[in-house]
């Protein structure tokens, strides 16, 4: 097996288009099971650990800017106050070994439904960097999903960084599994209030072919101008427009209908959580 480990971006370009059947590794948390099974026998791996660039994060002003590379554990220590929901997720990937090795890039380019990064991803609107030999390009999340394990990562492409809008309200990051940790998840629910725009940002996980949002959702005419006015009849149609939104199936974590379900309430209780959050002095009369 070639091994090579570039310092910089554009040498792991160079030596994706010479050697087209490499695989990019960074934290290498889906790939070396693989590995480890004999289900994939690389023939060459590039190792993108070295390269400063992917490995650190920057203040944009409005967005921050994460390198490729930065693991999870780095996204809960230092980015929690201003990317609170893509946080939250991250403290339920795997195991803090695997919380130390595992990134966002390489949730994203392995492209599974069941990424927990992906669903406060596209509930704050994210944009994905991707380098190429001939330029850089940016990608929508809403458009970067195209079936399962699928995206329009191209041959020769390297995901660079994930630029994440700063929270502008209370977020949550809801997920259920067989277990409280070290778990696929059965499905997910993500939730961003944005209280300038006074909008509601959704994402869904393991419920569908892709991660998904819940458009009629973030659609739904929420009491803005009247905070406590939140009744639990428009919690509720809530949860049910985000369940209805999925698209899931049955198989070995759970069935469709216990998915759908099991969405219908982490939207609701998100919602409730967020709105009294952000209007935490009002939120006596709800009790």
């Amino acid at each position: 097996m070639i091994f090579y480990r570039p310092t910089e971006t554009a040498d792991a370009l160079r030596f994706l288009a010479e050697r087209p059947e490499a695989v990019p590794v960074a934290g290498g948390t889906d790939l070396m099971v693989g590995v480890n099974y004999r289900h994939i026998r690389p023939e060459a791996m590039l190792d993108l650990t070295a390269i400063v660039e992917l490995c650190t994060w920057t203040d944009e002003g409005t967005a921050i800017r994460i390198g490729s590379g930065v693991p999870y554990a780095r996204i809960v220590a230092e980015l929690a106050t201003a990317l609170p929901g893509l946080a939250a997720a991250s403290r339920t990937v795997g195991s803090p070994q695997i919380r130390n090795r595992g990134t966002v890039g390489g949730n994203l380019a392995t492209a599974s439904p069941a990424g927990d990064a992906h669903p406060p991803l596209l509930a704050t609107g994210a944009n994905i960097e991707i380098a190429a030999p001939e330029g850089r390009r940016t990608v929508a999340i809403d458009d970067f999903f195209t079936g399962p394990k699928r995206s329009v990562l191209r041959p020769g492409e390297i995901i660079t960084a994930v630029t994440v809008p700063k929270a502008a309200g209370p977020q949550q990051f809801l997920k259920v599994g067989t277990r409280n940790a070290m778990v696929i998840s059965v499905c997910a629910f993500a939730l961003a209030l944005d209280l300038d725009r006074r909008t509601v940002g959704t994402g869904i996980g393991s419920a569908g072919p892709t991660p998904l949002r819940a458009l009629p959702a973030e659609e739904l005419e929420l009491p803005w101008a009247a905070p406590a006015g939140l009744t639990d009849a428009t919690v509720e149609r809530f949860g049910d427009l985000v369940a209805a939104a999925a698209r899931p199936i049955d198989d070995v974590r759970g069935t469709a209908a216990y998915r759908r379900h099991a969405l219908a309430v982490c939207a609701a209780r998100a919602l409730r959580r967020t709105w009294r959050a952000a209007f935490e002095e009002r939120s006596a009369e709800w009790n």
